[in-house]
Formats: C-alpha cells, sequence, structure tokens
C-alpha cells in the first residue's frame, strides 16, 4: 500500500497565538493516526507560480489513515482553535511507490 502525504498551505496567518494553540493540539492527534511530520516552514525556493507560502507536509502510512486523522474528533477539535486564524489550503495526496 502507498504512503500518503498531508499537505497544508497556509495562505494567510491572522492569529499566530491560535495558530500555535493549533499546532499543540493537532501534533498528538496527528501523530495518534501514525501521522510523521517531515517538513514545515517557508519553502528554500518557489518555481514558476509558486508562492513563498507556509508549507507543512506529513507522511501517514495510507490515504485512508490520513484522512482518518482529519476526520477525528481530536483533530477537528484543534482546528477549531484556529478558526478565523488562518486561509489554508489542505490536501491529502497518494504516494506512487
Amino acid at each position: 500500500m502507498a504512503k500518503a502525504y498531508w499537505i497544508s498551505t497556509y495562505r494567510a496567518i491572522r492569529d499566530p497565538e491560535k495558530v500555535a494553540l493549533y499546532g499543540a493540539a493537532a501534533g498528538p492527534a496527528i501523530r495518534a493516526y501514525g501521522g510523521v511530520m517531515l517538513g514545515a516552514g517557508i519553502p528554500a525556493y518557489a518555481f514558476e507560480l509558486g508562492e513563498m507560502l507556509r508549507t507543512v507536509l506529513i507522511e501517514f502510512e495510507s490515504v485512508e489513515a490520513a484522512y482518518n486523522c482529519h476526520e477525528s474528533a481530536e483533530y477537528q477539535a484543534a482546528v477549531a482553535l484556529m478558526e478565523g486564524a488562518v486561509d489554508r489550503d489542505q490536501r491529502i495526496l497518494e504516494g506512487v511507490a
């Protein structure tokens, strides 16, 4: 089964304190579903139409594990902590190998 990658880009951050609260709560929820943080921050480079936006990359064992994490009560409680604080684009991508 192919691994899955949870990719989030933050188009706007209006309240960094709320984002920090989210991070503190989301981390344990993500790890509980097997998520491993592979990278977070501003890209070293952005090409073509790429933008220098905060990006987070998390690896899961499967698309199902990533989806179940996202939909879990624990993760959704973390998301609620940053309501109104960010504009975020989030997706789950299945690996090719």
